[in-house]
């Protein structure tokens, strides 16, 4: 995309040269440059996240012979990812899956905060708010790489993918002796492995100056990307299975197996809430701003700008702004109408809810149960 907007300057360059009077007015100028502007911002919005979202790589018939090829469909792919896409497509759905569970652990995460982690209807996914370094960009990073470490090493271990099957890692040392060491665990070395070379290929393809924003912004997503795979990484465990007459647990077999995302989600919000603040050094290496405190470890999450203000709509920073939010009248944290609404003041209204109620079980084997509806109060930002 980058070479057909240099194709196009040239273009317009040799037009107005090609006769001595011909000369281009100010105006096409100013819509030649706004032009570039929008589609430099566009390339650098979109994102490989496009592919947790409604996307082609979810489509069966993307996979029928004479199809059009699957990595043409796909948004958002750098040119490395796109690489990589050609030799292991049946890789990308799983990649898709991994983006989705991210997004939705990043809103489940934020539910309760003035960012809810929103998405937006173009390949950029969360919008212009991602080109700030905020430590809300930080945990986006980090939980997206994270999901799609969760979703290829357990698409190995159920024989999804032609270039891994389960889990080869070594039996731990303080397992008992007499458990056996088996089963089809998941396979996180390769997840691991593959999610490196898929998610950060983006950045490392990039060549910024030494010193520059965009060099600091790199060394920023590639360190919360490692961030987020070293929590799944390191919260996997080992599950076991009882094996014996009666249920009795003579032997026991055991394997890897990875942690509840919501586990990997929950780790990672506490890194978010404890994130560095970091600058460029003059050997363009990324330190802390305040050198008192401990130097953040590779899976600590780390950013470089302040976050912009989230209480009030702005195109320019990407923030959708708490307008319209619900919010907990009688919470005094984040959730509360005092803080969701930035002082603002709240509206309230009432609405009818409808639930299950009066469950009983019936024999044999069902559950009846009862609709109930209330009135309820509802409170919502001005």
């Amino acid at each position: 995309m980058e070479k057909s907007i240099g194709i196009l300057v040239q273009g317009g360059t040799l037009g107005s040269s090609g006769s001595a009077t011909a000369m281009p007015s100010k105006l096409s100028l100013v819509a030649l440059a706004i032009f570039i502007s929008v589609t430099q911002v566009v390339i650098e919005a979109s994102s490989w996240w496009s592919l947790g979202m409604n996307n082609p790589v979810q489509m069966s018939e993307v996979y029928i012979i004479g199809a059009q090829p699957l990595c043409s469909q796909l948004a958002g792919l750098s040119q490395g990812q796109k690489k990589l896409c050609h030799l292991y497509q049946d890789h990308m759905q799983y990649i898709g899956e991994g983006a989705k569970t991210g997004i939705k652990e990043c809103q489940y995460q934020f539910r309760h905060r003035r960012w809810n982690c929103s998405t937006v209807d173009n390949t950029s996914v969360f919008g212009r708010v991602m080109q700030i370094g905020s430590r809300e960009t930080a945990f986006t990073y980090a939980v997206s790489a994270a999901g799609v470490v969760n979703a290829m090493s357990r698409a190995c271990r159920e024989g999804e993918l032609s270039t891994c099957g389960c889990s080869r890692a070594a039996r731990p040392k303080d397992l008992p002796r007499d458990w056996l060491w088996g089963g089809c665990g998941d396979n996180i070395d390769y997840g691991y492995r593959f999610a490196k070379e898929f998610v950060d290929a983006r950045e490392r393809e990039r060549i910024h100056s030494k010193g520059s924003y965009e060099s600091a912004r790199t060394l920023m997503n590639l360190h919360n990307n490692e961030a987020g795979r070293r929590t799944v990484f390191n919260l996997a465990d080992v599950a076991c299975k009882c094996h014996g007459v009666s249920g009795s647990c003579s032997l026991k077999t055991c394997w890897l197996q990875l942690a509840d995302f919501r586990k990997v989600g929950d780790a990672l919000k506490e890194k978010y809430d404890s994130a560095a603040a970091m600058k460029l050094n003059s050997r363009g290496k990324l330190v802390q701003v305040n050198s008192r405190f401990n130097t953040p470890t590779t899976q600590d999450l780390v950013y470089i700008d302040p976050s912009p203000d989230y209480c009030v709509r702005n195109e320019s920073t990407g923030s959708l702004g708490t307008q319209g939010r619900l919010c907990n009248k009688t919470s005094e944290g984040m959730d509360g109408c005092e803080l969701m609404c930035c002082g603002r003041g709240y509206d309230q209204f009432k609405t009818v809810q409808t639930e299950r109620c009066h469950c009983k079980f019936h024999w044999c084997c069902y559950v009846k149960c009862k609709k109930c509806t209330e009135i309820v109060d509802q409170f919502v930002c001005k």
